[in-house]
């Protein structure tokens, strides 16, 4: 029985260490295509490319944007920066940290103008300007909308001084809530979830609530993420009044998507080193924004502040 076994083996071919070797090197590159979704990226480059005629004068088109301002450090900032916002009515920025909570007044250049400790708030991940000198600011592990008055004075904010929407959808520890934004004209708040699952929510009739006339709907638009979106991870969300679309972040794919208002893909823009003029990959994007001129403006963790400028 022995010898039978021997002389079985003693058949099968023999493979050289080089055809290992390439076998290795092709399963490794079979992992990092998808992990980086590099095929999903190389399909839907060839699919928006062929609609660049029909979408680049009507949309945000992010394959045209173009790094200005690269990996600027906050100074006042050490670590945990996170959701950004832009506040026309002043011109400005407004951003949030994460572990100490703390809102942020800041520039377009990324400069510190002011700064608001959030006393009673737990892990605020995003903002977002509702107009009428009114914030949204997204707590991830409550997964609590809380509305804010801008600050007039300086000084703390005190979470139960104002009103809030808790959800506590699909709770999971720190994966909750990562960012947060708003069409004023159709008072519809857009919420991503980072993952486990990734989702997107559509909250209808917030700002009216507010006022009196309560009528709230919620709406998972997990068919928008399962067809459009390849990121692994969705960390920030901005409605764009302007085109009536959705930019979307994620930090762990290194990607910018926009969505248009059915939720179809129309652009997408890389952040990894190289593209967009960047010398290096966004580390960690967390929040990003557009202003009323549509440049784009971007902060990731530790303190990094990024603009981007679309050019023609």
């Amino acid at each position: 029985m022995m010898s039978a076994a021997k002389g079985v083996l003693g058949k099968l071919p023999v493979i050289s260490p080089w055809k290992w070797a390439l076998l290795l090197i092709l399963l490794v590159l079979a992992y990092q295509v998808r992990t980086h979704h590099l095929d999903d990226r190389l399909y839907f480059w060839v699919t928006t490319s062929m609609h660049e005629n029909e979408w680049e004068n009507r949309s945000l088109w992010l394959p045209e944007y173009h790094v200005a301002v690269d990996a600027k450090p906050v100074l006042g900032v050490s670590d945990n920066l996170s959701g950004l916002t832009y506040d026309e009515r002043r011109d400005q920025l407004w951003a949030v940290l994460n572990n100490p909570e703390e809102l942020l007044a800041m520039s377009k250049d990324g400069e510190v103008l002011g700064r608001y400790p959030l006393s009673g708030f737990g892990d605020v991940e995003g903002v977002t300007y509702l107009g009428d000198d009114m914030l949204l600011l997204a707590e991830e592990r409550k997964q609590a909308l809380v509305v804010v008055p801008l600050p007039d004075k300086p000084g703390a904010l005190f979470r139960e001084d104002y009103q809030a929407l808790t959800l506590g959808l699909d709770l999971g520890g720190n994966q909750g809530f990562e960012g947060v934004g708003y069409d004023r004209a159709g008072d519809r708040v857009f919420v991503v979830k980072e993952h486990s699952p990734r989702k997107l929510y559509e909250i209808r009739g917030l700002k009216s609530s507010l006022q009196g006339a309560f009528d709230l709907e919620i709406i998972d638009r997990e068919d928008w993420i399962r067809h459009s979106v390849f990121a692994t991870d969705l960390s920030s969300v901005h409605y764009d009044d302007r085109t009536g679309h959705l930019a979307l972040l994620s930090d762990e794919s290194k990607l910018l998507i926009e969505l248009d208002r059915e939720g179809q893909m129309v652009s997408f823009r890389s952040l990894i080193g190289g593209f967009a003029g960047l010398q290096d990959s966004v580390p960690q994007g967390e929040g990003m924004t557009f202003d009323d001129r549509g440049n784009l403006y971007l902060v990731s963790e530790p303190n990094l502040f990024y603009r981007f400028e679309r050019h023609n």
